[in-house]
């Protein structure tokens, strides 16, 4: 497929690190993936070399700082296919980003009895903002439900509109059954009623090519720590002609055009949405992981990835009482799963003995375990960087573990 994996792997340096004395092998990519040598430099670059306030200064390292700053926002935008740099906002992450989108857009879209339509599978981010949103100005929340195979029902997503629905946001993939989502059906159909859309797309940028103008959302969040990047940085895309209706979601420096105590006006976009100094060493990093994953080739790496998601489902179908939770036809390298009636906690915390780092619990989806009627689940996630070995060695584990727990 033309990616050496082993050479890829020594890009990241915490995979050769070692877990009670055996090899780490990382399954909890879906969480927070691992970070290339060039990112991890990118970030120490900034504070050894241009540390600076951006925006804000006329001297040499606030104007170098700042060029990298807002560079990486044409980056970003180029990555995505926006229409423009000005359409690409910089938050702390995707649940930053649902926030702002559930404070600003509360304001400008919704009276009470208005109505935003999620789905069952939704992460928790993508949940409490509206349900804050509900408390404060008395909206209704609609579900779209989840099929016994783990995806949406189209025909019940159909059926849930209303002259009061003025928001739907999902997610593009589920982060506990790897359900690829038919975004641009959604799309499709909210904008037939006049609806906006916010795609939740933090297990979905780094796996796929994202086109936003293709997909005509009006909106779409992801976190850099989710794409080889840096904790503490995201993005916020909007359309233009709603970031410039919506009103501010914080107050501060930058976000500010004039300042008096008759009055304040606010900034263009994207700055009015970027309150206070930036986390611009993070955002900075972030470039740089974008810059990684062009330069290994997105679809080569999707490609690779897939490949394994397909090697773990058949191995894995091979232990003694394995569950499988979600069997969606379109799905990502998200693979969650029971054994027998072990607890996913005891099933994890025995992985962990072994060397394995995989996610257990409810994954910030309670309300999609409560529609399967399970307490959590054990998730493995796969990234570029993991291998076919790595897989085999987790179904031998599995297999002993079965047979300690069962």
């Amino acid at each position: 497929m033309g990616l050496n994996i082993q050479e890829i792997r020594s890009d990241f340096p915490v995979l050769a690190e070692k877990v009670y004395g055996k090899p780490l092998v990382y399954f909890d990519n879906a969480a927070t993936t691992q970070k290339p040598v060039s990112v991890i430099q990118a970030e120490a670059d900034v504070y050894n070399h241009y540390n600076s306030n951006v925006h804000r200064g006329v001297h040499h390292l606030s104007n170098v700082c700042t060029q990298a700053f807002e560079d990486v926002r044409k980056k970003v935008a180029s990555f995505i296919h926006a229409a423009s740099s000005d359409e690409i906002i910089f938050t702390k992450g995707t649940t930053d980003s649902v926030n702002l989108l559930a404070g600003s857009l509360g304001d400008t879209l919704f009276s009470v009895g208005d109505e935003v339509i999620l789905s069952e599978m939704e992460h928790h981010s993508n949940i409490v903002p509206w349900q804050l949103l509900q408390k404060r100005k008395g909206i209704e929340i609609k579900v779209i439900p989840v099929t016994d195979e783990g995806e949406l029902d189209l025909d019940a997503f159909e059926k849930l509109f209303s002259a009061k629905t003025k928001l739907v946001s999902v997610t593009h993939i589920s982060n506990v059954l790897g359900t690829i989502n038919p975004i641009e059906k959604i799309i499709e159909t909210a904008h037939k009623h006049g609806v906006p859309v916010v795609i939740d797309g933090a297990q979905a940028v780094h796996h796929l090519p994202i086109d936003v103008q293709k997909l005509d959302c009006d909106f779409y969040v992801f976190s850099g720590h989710k794409m080889y990047g840096p904790t503490g940085v995201g993005v916020l895309y909007g359309k233009r002609k709603w970031l410039e209706i919506m009103e501010p979601y914080q107050g501060g420096g930058e976000m500010i055009d004039k300042v008096s105590f008759s009055g304040t006006t606010f900034n263009d976009i994207p700055y009015k949405f970027e309150a206070g100094t930036p986390n611009f060493a993070g955002v900075i990093a972030l470039g740089a992981a974008i810059d990684y994953l062009q330069e290994k080739g997105l679809s080569k790496l999707w490609e690779y990835e897939h490949s394994l998601f397909e090697y773990a489902v058949e191995k894995l179908k091979t232990v003694p009482n394995i569950h499988f939770i979600g069997k969606a036809k379109a799905r990502t390298s998200v693979i969650s799963f029971l054994i027998g009636t072990a607890h996913p906690f005891d099933v994890g915390t025995l992985l962990d003995k072994l060397g394995f780092a995989l996610r257990t619990g409810h994954h910030c989806a309670q309300p999609l375990m409560d529609r399967f009627g399970i307490p959590g689940t054990v998730r493995a996630s796969f990234a570029f960087y993991n291998t076919k070995e790595e897989i085999d060695r987790l179904v031998q584990a599995l297999g002993q573990i079965e047979g300690m727990l069962g």
